[in-house]
C-alpha cells in the first residue's frame, strides 16, 4: 500500500488537522493512535475519502481517494456497527451487494452467507441487530465490508462501545484476516492489538503527526509527547 498525504489541513470550526504531509510505501496494516481529539477519526474519514479535506491532496495506490474508482476499493467499519435495524444480518450484507454490486439475489445471499460463516455467525444470519451481541453485530458490519472485496478496510475504533470479552471476539476475527491479502488503516484504544497487528504505527496530538514508525516506536518513543500517551495506556 503505498500513501501520500500532501500539505492537508481540514477545518470544521476550528482546525481539526494542519498541514498534515506523510509518504508511506510498503506496509500493509497502519495505525493511527492518539487521545480523543488529535485527529485521528478525522485523518481516517479524509483518507477513506468520506470527507474532502480542505486543502491538500491525499493519494492511495496513486488514486484520488475522491475519485469513485478508489472508493470502489474500499470497506469501511465504523464505531458503532452502522447496520439497517430493521434488516436480518445476511439482508444486511446481500442488500448492498445488490444495490451497489449488482449481484443477483442468489449471488448476493450466497456471498452473505460465505461472509458470515467467514465471522462465524452463520447461526446468527437470519436474525436483527437488535437480536444479537455488540461484537456480533460489529462482526456482521466486518462481514459487509468484506462482501464487496475491498482493497482496503478501514476501521475506526470497531470496539470503543464494547467490553473487554466483546472487543476481543472482533480483534481476533480482525486478525484472522492479515493473510487475506487486505490492506488495512485502524485506530483503536487496544494498545496490544496495535503491537500485534499493525506493521506502521501514527501517533496524533492535536491535529498533527507527532510520531511515526515500526510498532517498535510505541516502546521507545522518541518525543515526550509519545512516551507520555504510553505511560497512561499501558
Amino acid at each position: 500500500m503505498k500513501i501520500n498525504i500532501d500539505s492537508v489541513t481540514h477545518t470544521y470550526d476550528v482546525d481539526v488537522l494542519e498541514d498534515v504531509s506523510l509518504t508511506l510505501e510498503g506496509y500493509q496494516c497502519v495505525a493511527l493512535i492518539g487521545v480523543s481529539g488529535s485527529g485521528k477519526s478525522t485523518l481516517i474519514r479524509l483518507l477513506a475519502g468520506l470527507e474532502k479535506p480542505s486543502s491538500g491532496t491525499i493519494t492511495i495506490d496513486e488514486q484520488d481517494v475522491l475519485s469513485e474508482e478508489y472508493k470502489r476499493k474500499i470497506g469501511f467499519v465504523f464505531q458503532k456497527h452502522n447496520l439497517f435495524p430493521h434488516l436480518t444480518l445476511k439482508k444486511n450484507i446481500s442488500l448492498i451487494l445488490e444495490k451497489t454490486r449488482n449481484f443477483s439475489k442468489k449471488e448476493a445471499s450466497e456471498k452473505a452467507d460465505y461472509y458470515l460463516e467467514i465471522m462465524h455467525l452463520k447461526e446468527q444470519a437470519n436474525k436483527l441487530p437488535k437480536n444479537v451481541s455488540g461484537g456480533e453485530a460489529q462482526r456482521a458490519s466486518l462481514a459487509r465490508a468484506l462482501s464487496i472485496e475491498p482493497q482496503i478496510i478501514f476501521l475506526d475504533e470497531p470496539t470503543s462501545s464494547l467490553d473487554p470479552v466483546l472487543t476481543h471476539e472482533v480483534l481476533t476475527a480482525v486478525e484472522d484476516l492479515r493473510d487475506s491479502g487486505k490492506n488495512f488503516i485502524f485506530i483503536t484504544h487496544v494498545i496490544s492489538f496495535v503491537k500485534d497487528f499493525a506493521d506502521y504505527v501514527i501517533y496524533m496530538e492535536k491535529g498533527k503527526i507527532v510520531e511515526h514508525g515500526s510498532p517498535d516506536i510505541l516502546e521507545n518513543p522518541k518525543t515526550e509527547s509519545l512516551k507520555e500517551f504510553m505511560g497512561k495506556v499501558r
